[in-house]
């Protein structure tokens, strides 16, 4: 009996190569597989609506290690 190989996500890091600010948008755009420019400006846009997102941006930075070099 053969079993399948288990297929893990990407651990969520902050990139040490496309970031602008500390790498936390490069970082979720890598773990989930989209494009680095549609997460920043998904979280600009999200700037413009009121709610902690610049908070919760500084809380990821702190919390998701960076990546090794």
């Amino acid at each position: 009996m053969t079993t399948a190989p288990v297929h893990r996500s990407p651990r969520l890091e902050r990139s040490r190569t496309d970031k602008w600010f500390g790498g936390v948008c490069g970082g979720l755009a890598a773990h989930f597989g989209w494009s680095p420019a549609l997460v920043r400006t998904l979280f600009v846009l999200s700037v413009i609506l009121p709610g902690p997102q610049v908070l919760v941006y500084l809380a990821l930075w702190i919390v998701i290690p960076k990546a090794p070099a």
